[in-house]
């Protein structure tokens, strides 16, 4: 699908909107960063910044589920409880992630980087460095030999945030698109180097 490169984040109807209405620019009622207006006043980029407050957002989170527990509630109020608890839960793990959290902002706009085929990593170099961290993790014979690699690739995710905290802060969807899609590389290649085992073959997403 075809998308006009001016619209801005703030103006996007969420990614459950009408399939007949997707050019629809009214913000959405209600967005994950709802749920937290004390660490989060701001709402979502380009008002509000890429990075978060995580410990501030945890100590609202806990507060939240502490109002919000089903056992807390009368039993004619328990369903309702139970679904904003897992509504809570899943705007919360979304936010604390940098790559959940970029994921979901595009998704805001329509753009689904998991779904996307045009959401794949063209650059050459990009994919060799990804292809010799797959052989230097299965080549490797103790968790000593990956030390370094975790510090290098821990650079790089730190690099991507830090890209997309500027893309969205200046509503540069391509450019948060692409950086999206290398973070989940990096985030591969993270759980792979924490998951490590002698002689397991590694398989990163693409």
């Amino acid at each position: 699908t075809s998308r006009a490169p001016t619209r801005r984040f703030q103006s996007t109807s969420s990614a459950s909107a009408s399939p007949n209405n997707r050019e629809d620019t009214r913000p959405p009622s209600q967005t994950h960063y709802s749920f937290f207006p004390q660490s989060l006043p701001a709402g979502p980029p380009p008002h509000g910044r890429f990075t978060v407050d995580l410990t501030s957002l945890k100590r609202e989170f806990l507060q939240l589920q502490g109002r919000a527990h089903p056992d807390l509630h009368p039993q004619s109020d328990k369903n309702r409880a139970q679904a904003l608890s897992a509504r809570i839960n899943e705007a919360y793990k979304t936010l604390q992630s940098p790559l959940l959290r970029a994921q979901y902002l595009l998704s805001l706009r329509g753009i689904d980087t998991h779904e996307d085929e045009t959401a794949k990593v063209e650059d050459p170099e990009l994919l060799m460095e990804v292809l010799e961290a797959r052989e230097q993790i299965e080549e490797a014979q103790s968790e000593e030999d990956l030390v370094e690699m975790k510090v290098e690739n821990e650079a790089r995710i730190a690099e991507s945030v830090g890209i997309l905290e500027e893309a969205f802060e200046k509503d540069d969807v391509d450019t948060a698109k692409k950086e999206a899609v290398k973070l989940r590389y990096w985030v591969n290649i993270k759980e792979s180097l924490h998951g490590w085992e002698r002689g397991k073959p590694v398989v990163l997403e693409h």
